[in-house]
């Protein structure tokens, strides 16, 4: 009988909850065998082997613990984690020699893990072990007609290799066409295990080694990209690549003017830095352990090499770009959890100076290097990368040191173009790790020459020191200063300088001065009308294309600080050409923009954090005569919906997915915050939820939600959140899409999240769990599933409706509903007694749980009378309940279980059972 879903309920706040813990009684590993032959029979491959791995800590007995060993094997098959049922199975033979069992199932996990030839022999001793055995026989002749299957396309692919390697390395061959066919092909195959041990094997490192030498664009693209094939994953293979071509050879491809090369020549690197680090995981284990030691010295040499390549004279921009972004992603520690920061400490001792040389860089000077638009940003972010990795005092002084010592060695004895690149490192460190770049701008003369060459007449000079102002502007320690010495310089070279370029520049140096005061509408740095000026001149100038985009930038850079006043942000979301201009922007090639519009989307849609102040605290800072923020009238509510409206209007959803999409090292995880924010402030509206979707936000908001720093990803899921719980998921997050979905909804209900944030998790998660199988195995496999229980304890009535709401769609599960038959758990008397509640929407979702419940599982049915005494008047009352719906479940419940026990029958016939059910089956306003 088909049982209504439960409803949902509207957003609530509160505190958390938790299951109480049980007791635990001393078991033996007997004991815990059955528990976990019983699991294993139900299904549950996870919990058995739980219960088999504590056994083994029990038992010392060898025959028992192979039997163990023999056990874990077979969960590890269930659960697709071949390796370690290879490894359990082995210890089980190691003790029984004839155990078929334990050889059939290793048979089985070497037949998945590929090693065919093994999985063979290990069928053929259980066949001569049990000669009548007719799966046995099966499985053999099964296993031997597939190997015979492989080697008829290994000795196909042979010839393939032979013929593909013949066409691109003839000189003579013109058909331009037939070379890029078998160009891709040699790529296809390389993508494959079988196909790039075969190319491997058939000497085609050397003959790829010699596509590279023709220094054809076409012919060295198609082997960095079979390299990438035959790297992956595979670290012996990792190691004898790199041995045959080189480190050197490497750097100079990723080097090379060709933008396209030098990005397949990054990918390949990137490939390879994984396979080193990684280390197994296509890997054939016995042949790799006797071949691969260490791979620390592969690592070091050719991390040096990418440093070299950052001074190198000769080297591209973009290479030099793709050397600091491959530097970013392989030397910093993944987690703090990690404690070896050993990379990043080499690093800096032998490559700091190196990654200055290119933040440094002052474009257009004698000697200078060959850099882009995003070339310094990169250098930024990756010092600041090194700084955070550093785990104590000693090494950030050492840090420090290594920065005034450079600083210092360009700012003494090298005249003005030496003090030119010291400033420019100043900014370059003020932009990365700050700290760093504080201690050098204290160094004696650095913040004088500063100030001076802003009055420069050199175009080039202004530009340095104008931007290391403004750098140092972000700063609250030299803000003050700057507030005093600098200020009236900056409006000189606004007023007086011919050149727009500086013009920008000294206008975004006093839009941050300007807006020190924040959000803070009591606090203005300048006077009356003052900071509408220099937004109507950001905007005017950011509008303006015949200004190169390099330029236009410091625009976005001053609404950044500027959008912090409420008049800024209205009069900027009624320009529609300005917000398009900007998102062009953040569409463009230069990244190093990003951050500023992220910063300036923020301050649009209030979505940073701010907490209402206390009163009585309030009245307290009066009392005392403290400053008391002030909120701009124009930043309630009512505005706020309204600039959303228009900035979704204006087509910021499609800039913000473009920006997520962007590899730049500029897309830092700070940024990515503020992304996040701003996609939680244009998704509050259940109305814009699906156009938010429709220009690609649900997309976007996938990998917020899973990279990032801890707020970033919260913020990003309940994002996800909200768009699950108002649209059809399906159609919000097609395809497996839906599936990447779980992981972010489920970390909403972790202790730690606010009550809002529990409560719209378990919302968006009864929805997923009410379309499909998979999708309730996905949720438990991210177990979920205690946490749901844990806010059915929930104090605050719509979590734990919520919690309750979500059990019920979880219960069409068969591990759920075995769950509610487990002994010592009161799931299924709490179940029972919250459909006696007086609330009747927890009534409903408990109900409809326990309709579920005893339809899917009628062993239920017989253990309802057991868990309360209770249990026939609350059944009656749902009968007797003035809700058609609650009558609908409470009368599934009773057919369920006169169905399921004659005994439960005979006490549900012995009560007033069949009078209530003669009345209502009467009853004509209810089919």
């Amino acid at each position: 009988v088909p049982v209504p879903g439960p409803s949902l309920g509207s957003r609530p706040c509160g505190a958390q909850g938790r299951v109480p813990a049980g007791v635990r009684r001393q078991v033996t590993a007997e004991q815990l065998r059955a528990r976990g032959n019983a699991l294993f029979q139900a299904g549950d491959h996870g919990a058995a082997l739980a219960a088999y791995t504590e056994a083994l800590s029990l038992s010392d007995a060898a025959s028992e613990r192979a039997v163990l060993h023999r056990n874990r094997a077979a969960c590890y098959l269930k659960l697709e984690d071949y390796t370690k049922a290879e490894a359990d199975a082995t210890k089980a033979i190691e003790a029984d020699g004839r155990d078929v069992k334990a050889l059939f199932r290793r048979s089985q996990a070497l037949q998945q893990l590929g090693r065919l030839d093994q999985a063979v022999s290990d069928l053929q001793r259980c066949v001569s072990l049990e000669p009548r055995n007719k799966a046995f026989q099966e499985a053999l002749r099964a296993l031997g007609s597939s190997m015979h299957e492989k080697m008829k396309t290994m000795s196909c692919t042979d010839s393939k290799v032979e013929q593909m390697f013949q066409i691109l390395l003839d000189l003579d061959e013109k058909d331009e066409d037939k070379k890029q066919k078998a160009a891709q092909n040699l790529i296809v195959l390389a993508r494959e295990e079988a196909g790039a041990e075969k190319i491997f094997q058939s000497d085609g490192v050397r003959l790829l080694l010699q596509l590279l030498d023709t220094a054809k664009a076409d012919l060295m693209l198609a082997a960095l990209r079979t390299l990438v094939g035959l790297c992956s994953g595979h670290r012996s293979r990792t190691m004898a690549i790199l041995a045959e071509l080189g480190a050197p050879r490497l750097s100079a491809v990723l080097g090379v003017e060709h933008e396209q090369v030098s990005l397949a020549a990054c990918n390949l690197l990137h490939v390879m830095f994984d396979s080193l680090k990684e280390g197994l995981q296509k890997d054939f284990r016995g042949k790799e352990d006797a071949v691969v030691l260490d791979s620390s010295r592969d690592l070091k040499l050719l991390i040096k090499h990418l440093l070299e390549l950052l001074v190198l004279e000769g080297a591209s921009a973009h290479g030099r770009d793709n050397a600091l972004n491959l530097l970013i992603k392989v030397v910093p520690r993944k987690s703090p959890k990690e404690t070896n920061n050993s990379l990043s400490l080499w690093v800096i001792d032998q490559g700091l100076k190196k990654i200055l040389e290119v933040g440094s860089t002052v474009c257009g000077s004698l000697g200078s290097l060959p850099v882009t638009e995003n070339s310094r940003m990169s250098a930024s972010v990756l010092l600041s990368k090194l700084y955070e990795d550093l785990k104590c005092d000693a090494e950030r002084e050492n840090f420090h040191h290594l920065c005034e010592d450079y600083v210092r060695s360009w700012f003494e004895g090298h005249e003005l173009p030496g003090k030119l690149r010291a400033i420019q490192t100043v900014s370059c460190l003020l932009q990365g790790p700050s700290d760093a770049g504080n201690r050098v701008l204290e160094l004696e003369g650095i913040m004088d020459s500063v100030l001076s060459l802003c009055a420069s007449v050199s175009e080039a000079h202004q530009l340095v020191a104008v931007e290391a102002l403004i750098h140092a502007a972000d700063k609250a320690k030299r803000a003050s200063f700057i507030t005093a010495n600098g200020v009236s310089l900056l409006k000189e070279i606004y007023k007086h300088s011919e050149r727009d370029s500086i013009r920008i520049r000294a206008l975004v140096g006093l839009c941050k001065l300007g807006s020190a005061g924040g959000t803070d509408f009591s606090m203005k740095q300048f006077a009356e009308g003052s900071t509408m000026k220099l937004a109507k001149q950001c905007r005017k100038w950011l509008c303006n294309e015949a200004i190169d985009a390099g330029t236009r930038r410091w625009a976005v850079e001053g609404l950044a600080y500027l959008t912090f006043d409420a008049d800024v942000k209205e009069e900027f979301v009624e320009d529609k050409a300005a917000m398009q201009a900007m998102f062009h922007l953040a569409k463009s090639e230069d990244r190093s923009v990003l951050y500023a519009v992220a910063s300036t989307l923020v301050n649009c849609t209030n979505s940073y954090d701010h907490e209402e102040p206390d009163p009585q605290m309030l009245e307290l800072a009066k009392y005392a005569k403290q400053h008391i923020p002030e909120q701009h009238p124009k930043d309630k509510p009512e505005f706020v919906k309204r600039r959303v409206r228009k900035l979704l209007t204006a087509g910021v959803v499609s800039a913000l997915a473009c920006m997520v999409k962007s590899e730049n090292p500029a897309l830092t995880n700070s940024c990515r915050e503020l992304i996040s924010r701003v996609f939680l402030a244009l998704v509050e509206e259940a109305e814009d939820r699906g156009g938010v979707v429709a220009q690609g936000g649900g997309k976007a908001l996938i990998p917020l939600s899973l990279e990032g720093t801890e707020v970033g990803q919260t913020k990003a899921a309940q994002a996800l959140a909200k768009i699950t719980i108002t649209s059809n998921p399906e159609m919000a997050f097609p395809g497996e899409r839906i599936y990447e979905v779980v992981r972010p909804l489920v970390s909403l209900l972790h202790l730690q999240r606010t009550g809002l944030e529990n409560f719209e998790g378990l919302m968006a998660l009864t929805n997923l769990a009410g379309i499909s199988e998979r999708l309730r195995q996905k949720i438990l496999k991210e177990r979920a599933v205690p946490m749901i229980e844990g806010y059915m304890f929930e104090e605050h009535e719509l979590i734990r409706l919520a919690a309750t709401e979500c059990m019920c769609n979880m219960a069409m599960s068969k591990e759920v509903q075995e769950l509610f038959l487990a002994e010592g758990s009161d799931r299924l008397k709490l179940m029972v007694l919250y459909s006696g509640e007086e609330d009747e929407k927890l009534r409903r979702a408990a109900s409809g749980t326990l309709a579920m419940l005893t339809a899917l599982h009628p062993p239920i049915c017989k253990r309802i009378p057991q868990v309360t005494v209770h249990w026939l008047e609350i059944l009656q009352a749902l009968l007797l309940s003035p809700s058609a719906e609650l009558q609908h479940r409470g009368a599934v419940v009773v057919m369920n279980m006169m169905a399921a026990a004659q005994e439960v029958a005979e006490q549900l016939i012995a009560s007033e059972m069949l009078e209530i059910l003669s009345v209502l089956a009467k009853d004509k306003d209810k089919p």
